[in-house]
């Protein structure tokens, strides 16, 4: 018989080995479960009203990234300031690759025009990649201002003080028209609307002249003659419109103002889930028919990695975010 003090050793050996083959066996169901992503739908908030470009373009998306992720995406919008409310929502969501949010451009400067920042987009996300480009198009009412291209319209604006209407104060139209304007050393007035639409029906009512407005708004307006198209903001010119100059073409050298999205996750996800999730996202870009898809509502098919993603996001930052404090732009 051993002694009781053997005794006690032999047991606590027993219990350690228990609790190693306990500990071993969660590991590896942890690793199981963490190889097995995703194991439920995932949610996609879309930061702003249904069918917006941002909205339209994560609906596309997220179809087919659920049929190569084996789980579906589902979009839920979550909208308020520029974006900024479905996107804090993300932000305190749990990192576990489940909850994600589609960023878009008003968001980025969301804090520079509400002076609140809630959360930081360089350091409180995981960056997924950028997902589309979304270009913008001045576009006139010729009715109202028969200019035929960017020249003629800023010497249309040095005779009489012009109107400019935009979806709202501090959107990117409302920006890059205000760039363009310190740098074409040209004056205009601009008049804040709520939303694309409502900008784009006093523009076909004759109420304004003009506008710089995301493609998706513009573009069934001007394929039927109701809008006509003077420049375009990217560098290059677009599929969408393709006999129209960029604005650096007429002038403005070095001028580059598109709209764009992207997805994240919350700070703290897996690499590997938002590896995996970056993947399904190059995949669907990759697609012929997503790439359709995109363009029939005026977007573009432009992905990137996360590591982009984040250097694209710290450059509006700063480009932008010097149109706001040097304009004294404000949403509040």
């Amino acid at each position: 018989m051993f002694p009781i003090s053997s005794r006690l050793g032999r047991r606590a050996v027993c219990v350690a080995a228990a609790a190693l083959c306990a500990g071993s066996w969660s590991v590896a169901a942890l690793a199981s479960n963490a190889g097995a992503y995703p194991n439920q739908p995932i949610k996609l908030v879309v930061p702003f009203p249904p069918g917006g470009p941002t909205d339209t373009a994560a609906r596309i998306l997220g179809q087919h990234m659920g049929e190569t992720l084996g789980k579906p995406v589902i979009v839920e919008n979550r909208a308020g300031a520029s974006g900024m409310l479905g996107t804090d929502v993300v932000a305190k969501s749990p990192a576990d690759g489940y909850t994600l949010t589609m960023l878009a451009s008003p968001t980025v400067l969301g804090d520079k025009l509400y002076g609140q920042k809630k959360y930081d987009l360089l350091k409180d996300f995981a960056h997924i990649g950028v997902a589309y480009d979304l270009p913008i198009v001045m576009v006139v009412n010729p009715k109202v201002l028969d200019v035929q291209d960017l020249p003629q319209l800023i010497a249309a604006s040095k005779k009489q003080l012009l109107n400019y209407n935009s979806a709202g104060t501090g959107s990117f139209g409302h920006l890059s028209t205000e760039l363009l304007k310190s740098q074409g050393k040209f004056e205009m007035l601009h008049i804040s609307y709520k939303g694309s639409a409502p900008a784009i029906t006093d523009l076909l009512g004759g109420q304004v002249p003009m506008m710089f407005s995301d493609m998706i708004a513009a573009l069934p307006h001007i394929k039927s003659g109701k809008l006509r198209p003077i420049a375009v903001g990217s560098p290059q010119r677009v599929v969408f419109t393709p006999d129209v100059k960029t604005v650096a073409e007429q002038g403005f050298p070095g001028f580059d103002a598109v709209a764009w999205g992207g997805l994240m996750a919350p700070r703290g996800t897996p690499q590997p889930i938002v590896d995996q999730l970056g993947s399904a996202l190059k995949k669907a870009l990759e697609d012929k028919s997503v790439q359709e898809k995109l363009q029939q509502v005026g977007t573009t098919a432009a992905y990137a990695p996360g590591q982009a993603m984040y250097k694209r996001i710290a450059a509006d930052l700063s480009k932008w975010g010097k149109v706001i404090a040097d304009n004294n732009i404000s949403s509040n």
